[in-house]
C-alpha cells in the first residue's frame, strides 16, 4: 500500500523553500561537493559558509567601509582626547587667583 506525503512533512518543505533555506543548503552543499581538495570537518565548512550565502558583496563592501570610517572617527577622537587632557593639565597647573605671589 503506498501512501501519499504526511501533510506535516509537506507543509514544513514548503515552508523551508518559500524561506530560501532549501536554496542556501543546497548552495552551500554544491559548493563543499566541488571543493577539489574535502576539508578535514565537513560540518564546519558548512557553518562557515552557511552565514556568507546570504551575504552579498554589496553587503560585505558596505560593512568594510563601516569599519574603515568607524577607525578614522576612533582615531580623531582619540587625537581630540589627547589635546583636551593636555589643556585640562594646563588649566590644572595654573594657580586659581591668574596672577603671580607677592
Amino acid at each position: 500500500m503506498f501512501q501519499g506525503p504526511d501533510p506535516k512533512r509537506e507543509q514544513f518543505r514548503r515552508y523551508l523553500e518559500k524561506a530560501g533555506v532549501v536554496d542556501s543548503l543546497t548552495s552551500v552543499l554544491v559548493s563543499l561537493y566541488e571543493q577539489q581538495e574535502k576539508p578535514n570537518n565537513a560540518l564546519e565548512f558548512v557553518k562557515q559558509h552557511l552565514g556568507a550565502v546570504g551575504q552579498t558583496s554589496e553587503d560585505a563592501e558596505a560593512l568594510q567601509q563601516e569599519v574603515i570610517d568607524l577607525r578614522q572617527r576612533c582615531a580623531r577622537l582619540a587625537g581630540e582626547n589627547k589635546e583636551l587632557k593636555a589643556k585640562l593639565q594646563r588649566y590644572e597647573s595654573v594657580p586659581e587667583d591668574g596672577g603671580t605671589a607677592n
